[in-house]
């Protein structure tokens, strides 16, 4: 028996992998250096995202993107190009540090150990990926050049007259001064006493991008606080313009760009000053036009200006009121709805009427955003409108639009109410008046036009062990001084314990304290750092887990140079622009959505300093990005609420659900092992096959879209992929049973019919509905007992980006020694795609009586002679006059009698 089964699979499957890796036929060629060969020829550099290895390893979710990609860099290679692509791991992160923590094994060793069995479970797919260029984040060589990154920002800073980065000596040698009090504020790479979010129950630092909505980290959900810390950041800000511009110069979706631009979330506005006694209170609004509408001011409770503006009757109210405000979180004080605040008991003068108003401090105002104050316009803002209304505060209306409404209203209008001695904004439009109020304030001195961005830089400190050590040392004077790159990379000390000091999750006043804070003989170094042997402290910070990830296109592109980054010549080939005014970058990066603004907005932020630097030649890294869906399951539970085993759920004819005998409940969303409804790659290995299994993921609906797991469904997929090998090998003899003849018209006019489509679905990812037309192809073979090797080889070579295995097998037995992975991909001849009959309908009265076969050609007189002889429409019209033949050739006639 020769029947394509599971066992068969897996023999077949095994032995192509074997023979692949030996073969190195997944290799690509750089034009330089240790992996150069022949690079002639056009190029396609594809990329997953970055896996984290997980110790839980893969259920069948998680290769649905890598077999996408599988499937792009197959055709790709069919199509001539030189295919890059290869899969590295993200190795750092807290669940090994955590591991750990809880186990006493070293994270690198339980990190290897994933990996480890990732890679296996993914070489049983048969991924087409280049092991040559394979790494992780943990390598001491790939350690080693993100701490050269890190010092390339540290030893950088960004001149906004050229709009780019340039080295920090240029900025020394320009102000004449190399005091650190000076230069420092400008660098790239930054330490600062700064407020960071700090999360007293993980025991460390959190950039904004890891907390959530609630005020809670994204890991562990433990209650975040906002407190001034000594940590190192990076200026992304700077880049602010640049990353949203070059937005739209990248492929990618509009919803990704539309979530990178609200996290940049650029505006443009004023900065005004309102005069007080203790000096200028500045505020930045984006609707100066409103100015002669602001009625009072809020002040954060950090602000500055608060201890110096507090009346003594006040001093009480305002100092108990901040330490109520300390205990919140950000966004706990700015969803809440409560209409609370204290009058600091001064006021500040609204600089375009003169009016003293009173200034509050109010928790809703944080010291992080704009200037940490505002001036409060309760016509136009609704939560400035219900403060007033609490507080029995002014309302003026700045808009007619506004006059006489019970809440407020902030959208277009004609200016009303906005005028003193010397300027007038009544009757204007909101865009008018606001050029108007801006080149007053600036000829008063009292205001300028500013852009403002809701984008912090980035806190690039962790109190953990399980990350990049900083190539940093701080001399005596507590300076921070680089480290030169001959002392790259520095590694990580064995520490006594991995965690660092946890605290209760709401005991606010709580210092970080790092476990490599423990290594004494680590972190106090003796170093000559070109001025003779001195003492240093090492910086007892890591780097978070983002790092790495910031830069691994560059790193595919030459994976082993140890003096360079990569080669000047292999990433201009790989990433550099093919195209004036292109900005480069890797030409299809496939991954989830939930990546859009962390490590997206990072990696661009790496990729463009390097850019400015020389490195590169590319500005941006990803120059087409698609976002796959995700693959759902069924969950069930009991009655108690508990998760039971999802394959043992029986469902009922009455769509009801039971387990052991007992009602069961369903419910749809994640995969996980929690849920109890885990499946895995290896399972369907052992069932199916691979290629089953890729078929079937690929098969499943949009590669963009979410779609739910089905195991009882992938028996289709194995038995398409029965009917293929059926159309090649006799089952029960193992025999060729391929034939040299001809094939008829109506075969040949479904091949390149076939072709012609499945080209184009490929090009646009559409690999379901490709996978559906070749389903069609194979059983118009099947049916009609075409076997003829013009037909099967074709079939092969489109159904080898989707189950390579099986159809490098096929493509052996038709007696070609070498692999079809650079085989021509078919090209459909045309003349096959012009139909030669078309099926023309015939209605009566508007209703179908007849449908005839008509040439392509048939001209209207030609198909109203047909219509008119059939037998069914002369009884409809049974000699009835007919009034009108409507002719829409060569498809439709409608007759009206």
């Amino acid at each position: 028996m020769s029947r394509y089964t599971a066992e068969l699979a897996a023999e077949i499957e095994a032995r192509w992998q074997d023979r692949w890796e030996s073969e190195g036929t997944f290799h690509a060629a750089n034009p330089t250096g240790d992996l150069a060969g022949d690079a002639s020829g056009e190029k396609y550099f594809l990329m997953d995202m970055f896996p984290y290895p997980s110790g839980a390893g893969l259920h069948v979710g998680h290769p649905l993107g890598y077999i996408a990609t599988d499937v792009v860099g197959r055709h790709q290679r069919m199509l001539g190009k030189n295919v890059l692509h290869a899969l590295g791991y993200d190795a750092y992160g807290l669940p090994a540090e955590l591991h750990a923590i809880s186990t006493g094994e070293h994270p690198r060793d339980n990190t290897l150990a994933n990996i480890a069995n990732m890679r296996r479970q993914l070489r049983r797919l048969g991924l087409g990926h280049d092991d040559r260029r394979s790494f992780a984040t943990i390598d001491p060589g790939y350690v080693k050049w993100t701490q050269w990154i890190f010092l390339q920002l540290f030893n950088s800073w960004y001149d906004t007259e050229q709009n780019k980065a340039r080295p920090i000596a240029e900025l020394v040698e320009q102000l004449g001064t190399d005091d650190p009090a000076v230069i420092d504020e400008h660098r790239l790479a930054y330490v600062s006493d700064s407020p960071v979010n700090w999360c007293p129950g993980l025991g460390t630092v959190l950039a904004n991008e890891e907390v959530t909505a609630e005020g809670r980290s994204e890991r562990g959900n433990f209650p975040v606080f906002t407190r001034n810390l000594r940590q190192w950041n990076m200026r992304i800000t700077a880049y602010a313009d640049r990353l949203i511009d070059d937005l739209e110069r990248v492929d990618w979706p509009e919803p990704v760009k539309l979530m990178q631009r609200n996290w940049i979330g650029r505006s443009h506005g004023a900065e005004v000053d309102f005069a007080t006694d203790a000096g200028p209170i500045r505020v930045f609004t984006t609707r100066p036009d409103t100015l002669f509408g602001a009625t009072f001011m809020v002040l954060s409770p950090e602000h500055p200006l608060v201890d110096a503006l507090t009346t003594a009757e006040q001093a009480g109210a305002v100092a108990a009121y901040r330490a109520e405000a300390a205990a919140k979180t950000d966004a706990d004080r700015q969803e809440s709805r409560d209409k609370s605040g204290v009058p600091l008991g001064a006021t500040a003068t609204n600089p375009v009427n003169g009016e003293q108003i009173p200034v509050f401090i109010a928790d809703y105002v944080l010291m992080g955003y704009g200037t940490g104050a505002i001036m409060a316009v309760p016509s136009g803002d609704q939560r400035d409108f219900e403060f007033a209304t609490a507080h029995g505060l002014p309302i003026v209306p700045t808009l007619a639009e506004q006059e006489g409404l019970d809440h407020a209203y902030a959208g277009e209008g004609t200016i009303v109410n906005s005028a003193n001695d010397e300027v007038s904004l009544d009757g204007l439009s909101v865009a008018d008046a606001k050029a108007r109020i801006i080149a007053w304030l600036e000829s008063k001195g009292l205001g300028t036009a500013k852009t403002t961005y809701r984008l912090r830089d980035w806190l690039f400190s962790r109190q953990r062990y399980w990350g990049e050590p900083f190539p940093i040392v701080y001399d005596e004077h507590d300076q921070p001084i680089a480290l030169p790159k001959s002392m790259l990379p520095v590694e990580l000390p064995e520490v006594p314990d991995y965690s660092p000091r946890t605290f209760e999750p709401d005991d606010v006043t709580s210092e970080p304290e790092p476990p490599l804070g423990r290594v004494a003989e680590w972190v106090d170094v003796t170093l000559d750092l070109g001025d003779g042997p001195k003492q240093y402290r090492r910086e007892t910070n890591t780097m978070p887990n983002w790092a790495g990830s910031s830069w691994y296109e560059l790193r595919y592109t030459d994976p082993d140079n140890d003096e360079l980054v990569c080669d000047p010549e292999n990433e201009r080939y790989w990433l550099g622009p093919r195209e004036a005014g292109g900005v480069g970058g890797v030409d299809l990066y496939v991954g989830g959505v939930e990546h859009a603004v962390l490590h997206l907005l990072y990696a661009r932020f790496w990729h463009k300093v390097l850019f400015d630097l020389g490195h590169i030649s590319s500005e941006e890294p990803f120059q087409r990005l698609f976002n796959q869906g995700y693959i759902q399951a069924y969950a069930y539970t009991d009655e108690r609420g508990a998760y039971v085993p999802a394959d043992e759920v029986v469902e009922n004819d009455d769509e009801t659900f039971t387990w052991n005998g007992e009602p069961a409940f369903r419910e749809y969303g994640k995969m996980g092992k929690s849920l109890k409804n885990v499946v895995t790659p290896d399972e369907m290995y052992d069932a199916y096959g691979a290629d089953t299994f890729r078929v079937y993921e690929m098969s499943m609906g949009p590669l963009d879209m979410s779609r739910p797991w089905e195991t009882r469904a992938v028996v289709g997929s194995q038995r398409f992929l029965q009917r293929v090998w059926r159309l090649v090998v006799d089952e029960e003899s193992g025999e060729l049973v391929v034939t040299d003849e001809d094939l008829d018209d109506a075969t040949l006019r479904a091949l390149h019919k076939t072709i012609d489509g499945v080209s184009a679905d490929m090009e646009h990812l559409r690999f379901n509905t490709a996978i559906a037309k070749l389903i069609e192809l194979t059983n118009h073979l099947t049916k009609a007992g075409v076997r003829a090797r013009a037909a099967v080889e074709p079939l092969t070579l489109m159904l080898a980006p989707f189950a390579p295995h099986l159809a490098e097998e096929i493509w052996s037995r038709l007696g070609h020694e070498e692999s079809l992975a650079r085989a021509p991909y078919p090209v459909a001849d045309e003349a096959y795609l012009v139909e030669d009959t078309v099926t023309c309908v015939v209605q009566v009265q508007g209703k179908v009586r007849a449908k005839i076969e008509a040439p392509a050609s048939a001209t209207d007189d030609q198909l109203t002679e047909l219509a008119l002889a059939e037998a069914n429409v002369q009884k409809t019209i049974d000699g009835r006059e007919i009034r009108k033949i409507i002719v829409r050739a060569p498809k439709l006639v409608n007759i009206v009698v």
